[in-house]
């Protein structure tokens, strides 16, 4: 047997070990031990593993350090060991279910059995968790047998409902001090590297995802290696509070929630309306440039519908349940996508080779029924507006057109502010196939398509399996907002599944009749999503074009309303949104009030405008004011506006 392995570094350099050398010795041969203190994780050949995991066959090695996104991901999930064994040394009876990693910390699912457990106990238990953390204690990984696995979880429902199910026959525990847990891997050498800790939340979540089981309590918490990274997370999380979109939009006037409606149900206010008018508009003249065709389609759908598409099958867990009708044979539901419509659209017509692509655009929304604990504002909600098309194109035409879309989603995210994204292609889970839809051919297909094409654009992307709809691969667009927050917008996805499932076709060249592929696409995700992300990046600070009034009229008294009304008709009939504030007010008092509204432009009439027939503007946030006459002041904004 060779005593020897080669070990591949990130640069490509192959070094030798001997046999069952760890990623720390390796690491120790080749850093600094300045740069050693900072490595949390390691792994070989793509999978995670711990600093002390022999190495016993030839492998590539990477490290990873808290500027990873691996490296927080070990850290993060270490802490959820860390928040468990607290839990436990507070509260033995409780039931531990799953405790994993998160974008932006970690949370774990408990079953708190007749205990309650608030907000209010936080703090002791944070303390708990520093604690054990200062005791240094190493995370270690180890072989088990699924009899003996079932046994230590003998009084656990959920860990063994979860031992059941993997296949493997040996699992693998994690033993951190006097704390065992059933987990896969990937932790940080030892728990003294996590110095600051915060619990920030809890929710109400239901084991499973299924509201017939129980329902457990979700801890979130976040921790750091360092008080400069704390210090900057509770910085970020003032300026957040500050810039949460929920306060924002009852602050601004955008949008409203009422209990009578229903939770997770929005309405919009009239300047929220306009806003979403807007970004429509906006949307809509890019579309009609490259040749979509808008539609309308019904918020409702025969069942028969979703059994074609595959929805009823994949999807309908978290959908509403089936409308009763006066026709007991009928039986609809509320949409949960807009795609199968438009297969049937597509599918009125019997379409030629010449006639493809078919470009079919609509402001469509659709219904899901989001649990009650994940409902957060706009951004988890139960109705939504997708900016939502299908493109029907020949197999020859497919890589143009998601190349174009490409181009169409980068234009909108650098219009609208966003200029920090990466490109995520999210490809099956090649271990559990069973969630997807359609042939492995067609899935490898639609998959090349996706990453030539991202090569060919020469887009920074990563690659992430099991992130795939279940009908096809997609291009996920993660932007990055003002505070550095990661969010998934736009998304593209190369679909060979459902022109199969709706039999749709199109006469080709040969006079035969061939598949068409579906691409399907919306660039902004959904228009309530992307609205609460777009008011927390600009902090309700909206660019001109954008901003639901452009322009506030402010007088200085009501002797000048005639003039300012004048003043207004003129703004008006250019086309620039104008709001008259004629109140009898002291004109500081409106003046606040525009600067809260966050209108961009302040039009202040009085004595001296009157008598020169002339205006002063004063730009939001600045105290410079100059007087100008109205057809120069119109001259100034279309520039601006164009």
């Amino acid at each position: 047997m060779n005593k020897y392995i080669y070990i591949t570094l990130v640069d490509n350099t192959v070094k030798e070990y001997k046999l069952g050398v760890t990623p720390i010795e390796v690491a120790k041969d080749i850093f600094s031990e300045k740069n050693i203190d900072k490595l949390l994780s390691a792994s070989i050949n793509d999978n995670q593993i711990e600093l002390y995991t022999p190495i016993y066959a030839n492998s590539k090695l990477c490290f990873y350090t808290w500027e990873d996104e691996l490296g927080k991901k070990a850290f993060w999930h270490s802490s959820a060991h860390l928040l468990a064994q607290a839990i436990l040394e507070l509260y033995p009876q409780v039931k531990l279910s799953i405790g994993p990693a998160i974008n932006n910390g970690f949370y774990y699912d408990i079953d708190f059995v007749n205990t309650s457990f608030t907000e209010k106990d936080f703090s002791i238990v944070e303390k708990i968790m520093i604690k054990n953390a200062k005791k240094a204690s190493r995370f270690k990984v180890y072989n088990i047998s699924k009899i003996k696995a079932l046994s230590f979880y003998k009084d656990n429902i959920y860990k063994t409902e979860l031992i059941r199910n993997i296949k493997d026959k040996d699992l693998t525990f994690c033993t951190n001090d006097n704390f065992t847990d059933l987990c896969r891997g990937g932790h940080i050498p030892n728990t003294a590297f996590i110095k600051y800790i915060k619990l920030i939340n809890i929710s109400g979540v239901y084991w499973r995802g299924n509201k017939n089981n129980k329902q457990l309590t979700r801890i979130y918490g976040i921790s750091f290696p360092n008080e400069f990274y704390f210090k900057k997370y509770l910085y970020d999380i003032s300026e957040y509070q500050k810039r949460d979109h929920r306060k924002l939009g009852k602050k601004l006037g955008l949008f409203t929630f009422s209990k009578r409606v229903g939770s997770g149900l929005p309405l919009w206010l009239p300047k929220g309306t306009l806003l979403r008018k807007l970004l429509e508009e906006f949307l809509t003249k890019l579309q009609q440039k490259i040749g979509y065709e808008m539609v309308i389609t019904p918020h409702i759908g025969h069942k028969d519908l979703y059994t074609i598409s595959g929805h009823l099958d994949k999807y309908m867990e978290n959908s509403f349940k089936s409308i009763l009708t006066p026709n007991s044979e009928d039986e609809f539901i509320l949409k949960p996508m807009n795609c199968p419509h438009h297969c049937e659209i597509y599918r009125s017509h019997q379409w030629s080779y010449k006639d493809l692509p078919k470009r079919f655009a609509e402001f469509g929304t659709v219904y899901r029924y989001e649990q009650s604990g994940e409902l957060h504002g706009l951004t988890r909600v139960r109705s939504f507006t997708q900016d939502d098309a299908h493109i029907f194109c020949t197999s020859d035409q497919l890589l143009n057109e998601f190349k174009l879309v490409i181009d169409l989603v980068i234009y909108i995210l650098n219009s609208l502010g966003f200029k920090e994204y990466t490109a995520q292609i999210s490809l099956r889970d090649y271990n559990n196939t069973e969630k997807y839809i359609g042939t492995n051919e067609n899935w490898q297909k639609a998959e090349e398509y996706i990453i030539k094409a991202t090569k060919e654009k020469k887009l920074k992307t990563k690659l992430v399996y099991g992130e795939a709809a279940f009908y096809g691969p997609k291009l996920d667009f993660i932007v990055k907002d003002a505070l550095g927050r990661n969010w998934q917008l736009g998304t593209i996805q190369v679909d060979y599944n459902m022109p199969i499932r709706f039999d749709l076709n199109y006469k080709g060249y040969d006079n035969k009749l061939h598949r068409p592929i579906m691409i399907h696409r919306a660039p902004f995700g959904s228009l309530e999503r992307f609205i609460a992300i777009l008011i927390e990046h600009t902090g309700g600070d909206f660019p001109l074009w954008l901003a639901p009034y452009q322009v506030s009229i402010l007088t200085i008294s009501k002797k000048y309303i005639v003039y300012a009304k004048n003043i207004y008709n003129i703004i008006l009939s250019s086309n620039i949104r104008v709001f008259m504030d004629d109140r009898d007010e002291k004109i500081g008092k409106k003046i606040l009030y525009a600067e809260i509204s966050k209108i961009p432009i302040m039009i202040i009439i009085g004595y001296k405008e009157e008598k020169n027939k002339s205006i002063s503007i004063r730009r939001r946030g600045s105290n410079n004011i100059e007087e100008i006459k109205i057809e120069k002041f119109l001259n100034f904004i279309k520039k601006e506006l164009t």
